[in-house]
């Protein structure tokens, strides 16, 4: 049986998560606040964490922090909070999927079961993910590829190591620009055309078939890998 953590501050809302997780043959633990989630979260390792953004003592966005650190464990962030910033912010933070409340609940389970379904290429305790031939260490920064180092400046292994933390999702330009280069960045955003060209040769040898580096017209880049 797998174990879901909820963190929730609201006592009603988190009983009626519980009783319909357990009704779907879940195990629950619940936690009211963010130190309390982060020492269950060490404790019981979940397979998966409810996480409410708004909570006392440590905010869910550090409580995501925190777990990233260590851990690939998925992560459903609930909040009041609609705006497409907030879910924007969410996703590239490393959740893996946004609910805004009031939520339905049958929805929540469903949303839980299909996170967990998904394929998860993370090993050596979340440090390290692999796709095929390439390995990338995210601890120490380090890109592989057939077990030969891949050189890259030093942007554009930043580059690559959040879209590699974001597989499959595209991200604009200027999402981008503010992820990697930073909000102070007075550059023109061809800077990051350049830095995906230099990506792709560095990684030449990639097999298409595990991986791509890919450009969706008029949407921006993604690190595309085949499930």
């Amino acid at each position: 049986m797998k174990t879901i953590l909820v963190v929730e501050d609201e006592p009603a809302i988190a009983r009626v998560l519980t009783a319909y997780l357990q009704k779907a043959h879940f195990r629950v633990k619940l936690a009211a606040d963010g130190r309390q989630a982060l020492e269950l979260f060490a404790k019981e390792t979940p397979a998966l964490v409810l996480l409410d953004v708004m909570l006392p003592h440590i905010d869910g966005w550090d409580v995501l922090c925190r777990i990233r650190e260590t851990s690939s464990c998925p992560v459903i962030m609930l909040t009041a909070r609609d705006a497409v910033e907030d879910r924007l912010n969410g996703l590239n933070a490393g959740a893996d999927d946004y609910m805004p409340k009031p939520f339905v609940p049958e929805e929540v389970v469903a949303r839980v079961q299909a996170v967990l379904r998904r394929p998860s290429q993370w090993t050596d305790g979340g440090r390290l993910r692999r796709y095929g031939r390439l390995c990338i260490d995210f601890m120490a920064q380090h890109v592989s590829l057939s077990g030969a180092q891949v050189a890259l400046m030093p942007r554009d292994l930043a580059l690559l190591l959040f879209l590699a933390e974001h597989p499959n999702r595209t991200f604009t330009r200027e999402q981008l620009i503010e992820h990697v280069w930073g909000a102070d960045y007075e550059g023109s955003d061809r800077a990051v055309d350049l830095s995906i060209k230099r990506i792709r040769q560095a990684l030449a040898h990639w097999p298409e078939t595990e991986g791509d580096i890919r450009t969706l017209r008029g949407m921006g880049y993604q690190l595309w890998i085949e499930k």
